[in-house]
Formats: C-alpha cells, sequence, structure tokens
C-alpha cells in the first residue's frame, strides 16, 4: 500500500467559536476528536473527513470557501466519497472506518443557500476509529 493521499489541514469544532479551529494534530480515540465540541456526542458522526475536490466543486460554481467551512476535522487532497459504510483506510498511523456520508446540514445554506445543491454527494464522509492515536497535517491517506 503506498500514500494515495495526504492531510492538508485539521480542524475541531470549539463552543462559542463560529468557525472551526485549525490544529496542527488531532487526538482520536472511539468517542472522535478530543477537544471537539462534538466529541462522544453521536457515534456514527464522530470524525468529518472532507476533500478539497468538495471546495473546488464550490469555487467551481462560484462559491468561495475557507478551509475549515464544510464543518471538516480532517481535510484531505484525495476525493474518498467513493468510499462505502464500513470501509477502513489510515491515516499516519490510525486506522479509520466509514460510518455514514455526510448529510446535508442547515449550515450550508446559511453559508451560502446554493451550497446544498451543489454538494449534496460530495460534502464528505464521517468515519470512527478502528485505532486510536493522532493524526498530523502532512500524514499520508492509504485507502
Amino acid at each position: 500500500m503506498s500514500a494515495e493521499a495526504r492531510v492538508l489541514a485539521l480542524f475541531i469544532s470549539v463552543v462559542n467559536e463560529k468557525k472551526r479551529v485549525h490544529k496542527e494534530k488531532l487526538e482520536l480515540d472511539e468517542n472522535g476528536v478530543l477537544e471537539d465540541k462534538f466529541y462522544a456526542k453521536n457515534n456514527s458522526r464522530l470524525i468529518l473527513i472532507t476533500s478539497i475536490a468538495a471546495y473546488t466543486l464550490a469555487k467551481e460554481s462560484g462559491v468561495e470557501l475557507e478551509y475549515g467551512s464544510l464543518g471538516e476535522n480532517i481535510l484531505i487532497d484525495k476525493n474518498i466519497n467513493h468510499l462505502t459504510v464500513g470501509n477502513q483506510f489510515k491515516i499516519g498511523e490510525i486506522i479509520l472506518e466509514i460510518t455514514q456520508n455526510c448529510t446535508l446540514c442547515n449550515g450550508l445554506s446559511i453559508i451560502n443557500p446554493k451550497l446544498p445543491e451543489i454538494l449534496k454527494n460530495d460534502r464528505g464522509v464521517f468515519a470512527k476509529t478502528v485505532t486510536n492515536g493522532i493524526i498530523k497535517k502532512g500524514d499520508s491517506v492509504i485507502i
């Protein structure tokens, strides 16, 4: 297995902050991303992984977005929306498993009313950890 992609950016959601907070590394366990306000809230929506392709798609449709705007914890440089529930992949030393495709939420409409239609199948995927550990910016992604 060779590295198929790289981690471009990492984010957490913080109480009372509208924007995602950029991090150099994230610690993940069976309850999601430590320090994230959604930690241990919903087992099928613990970690959101988005690809640069979602931002490119939005930009091509006239919607410029700052990284982190789509609510992701992990931004990678390859589209992984073709993965399905149960598929596993490795980021750095951590193994993750897809739990569901990312559904669209009202938050996207607030950013731009066109976003839900633009990204209806391309926002990203939710995952859970199979093995706990730390993910760092620049880590390889092996699918």
